[in-house]
């Protein structure tokens, strides 16, 4: 049995479902149960119907567990997004990973465990290269200098805003040029502990990175009621720089709370200045992450 813990919206967990599908379909007939278990981060998370909704959109086609209490993440005493535990045919722990990465000898501790339990099938010559796109592919290691950037004030670092960030109550900002790894809202926001909340149309985010995939989780105030946006780089559209979830020039929509791909640098990765500008109202905005 395969253990993945995970949640929908942290790119690392992204990153690794193609390789979790590709087990779970390759080894199922060869006595391989892959069973998720969804642990949420922020309060969005914890919804069925958004973790129903994410479920469908990765194609996972194996059973997802529900852990919102937490229970089943303190029982494997786990610490992490993504988590797997392999399990042998008797019950015993016998492999786990954190993070991504280590996709070889993952699927190899799997066609041991598998030849252990009685299985002809698991040839140790053959691992799986999953065919990944947008989000999913894997990341930029050697030219990503931008770390994981919360927005909420309880974990937000790198502001630069020329106002200081106010605690659950409106307040106007604006922003000039940040440094790099520093980020900044321009018009009137609501921060909360967990998300920034735009209240008036046109409001922005800038943020200095230097990586080859900027993603941002995002979601409407209201659901079912979409928040258009527009980005830019270096104030330019982003052109062949666009990532998954814009158009060549940087429009996109808020549609569910999730995250969104919005750059992928096509050719040298350099350091750049990222814009959104939402032009409604409504959005909630998360976390940066990168690739």
């Amino acid at each position: 049995m395969l253990i993945d813990f995970w949640t929908y919206s942290c790119i690392n967990c992204i990153r690794t479902l193609p390789y979790v599908r590709a087990w779970a379909e390759k080894y199922r007939d060869q006595g391989l149960v892959v069973i998720g278990v969804h642990a949420p981060e922020f309060a969005f998370e914890k919804k069925i119907d958004n973790v129903r909704q994410a479920v469908a959109g990765f194609k996972i086609e194996y059973p997802v567990a529900i852990d919102n209490d937490y229970r089943i993440w303190r029982a494997f005493d786990n610490s992490y997004w993504p988590a797997h535990y392999l399990i042998d045919a008797k019950g015993q722990i016998r492999y786990h990973h954190f993070g991504e990465g280590d996709y070889r000898e993952t699927e190899e501790a799997i066609q041991d465990l598998l030849r252990e339990a009685g299985s002809t099938g698991a040839s140790p010559a053959e691992t799986v290269t999953p065919e990944t796109k947008g989000a999913e592919a894997g990341a930029d290691m050697s030219h990503m200098l931008s770390g994981e950037t919360y927005v909420g004030y309880r974990q937000a670092r790198g502001f630069a805003s020329n106002e200081t960030m106010r605690a659950d109550s409106p307040r106007d900002y604006s922003v000039t040029t940040p440094a790099l790894n520093e980020w900044g809202l321009s018009g009137e926001w609501t921060v909360g502990a967990e998300a920034a909340t735009l209240d008036a149309a046109n409001g922005g985010i800038t943020y200095r990175f230097s990586a080859r995939d900027l993603h941002l989780v995002l979601g409407p105030v209201d659901s079912g009621k979409p928040v258009r946006f527009q980005v830019t780089l270096d104030g330019h559209p982003p052109g062949p720089d666009h990532g998954a979830d814009t158009d060549a020039n940087g429009n996109g929509v808020v549609t569910s709370t999730r995250l969104y791909q919005l750059v992928r640098q096509s050719g040298t990765v350099t350091a750049k200045t990222f814009t959104i500008r939402f032009l409604d109202p409504g959005v909630q905005a998360y976390a940066f992450t990168f690739g």
